[in-house]
């Protein structure tokens, strides 16, 4: 850490030194954030933030019934949380690349000339995903929460991941990987940092 420069004040004939506070130039010195471990934020306050990332379903390819089953069990298990808790929707970028290698090296093993015309079309298509006009991302759903107590962490993840389950929807809890890019979406506005420090 960079030093404070120093000044001298004088007071009653002694002289002290106070350091000059500085504004500092990176968010990771104002936001409340000690580290990321085993899934979870731990702030400096003590609490740590964890959750469950959502797998996503799309209800409207179901039958009614289902769809109101859905619904419904989605109703008990919002009504069943019972403390403070975020739904979080962040974009992942998407590296498409390996992608394209793979379609390209289907081309060079095809020999009918039809089928490497749609493999041309879908290399050119992935080439303008990749173009300035487009974002590839996956959108990713998060519940999160904070909270001070391990076991009831565990419980809340435990209960979570049930409560999902009973809607037919799959859930995980959430990764390192998965805090860091939300972290990045919200902090860099969805650019993934390559160097420690998250510059304001």
């Amino acid at each position: 850490m960079q030093d404070m420069p120093m000044i001298e004040k004088a007071n009653n004939n002694n002289v002290t030194n106070v350091a000059v506070e500085q504004s500092s130039k990176y968010s990771e010195d104002w936001v409340p954030i000690k580290n990321i471990m085993n899934g979870m934020i731990r702030l400096d306050n003590g609490y740590y933030v964890t959750g469950v990332k959502v797998a996503p379903k799309n209800i409207f390819i179901l039958d009614s019934e289902d769809r109101e089953r859905v619904i419904f069990e989605l109703q008990n298990f919002y009504n069943m949380i019972d403390y403070e808790f975020w739904l979080v929707v962040a974009d992942r970028p998407v590296d498409i690349n390996l992608y394209l290698s793979q379609l390209q090296l289907l081309y060079q093993k095809s020999v009918d000339s039809a089928v490497r015309k749609l493999i041309i079309q879908d290399i050119n298509k992935a080439n303008a995903f990749m173009g300035a006009e487009y974002n590839v991302v996956d959108t990713e759903y998060f519940i999160l929460f904070k909270e001070k107590r391990m076991e009831t962490i565990q419980k809340r993840i435990h209960n979570l991941i049930a409560g999902l389950a009973n809607a037919s929807i799959n859930s995980t809890q959430v990764s390192n990987a998965d805090l860091r890019m939300i972290l990045d979406n919200f902090l860099n506005g969805g650019m993934t940092t390559t160097f420690g420090t998250v510059r304001a």
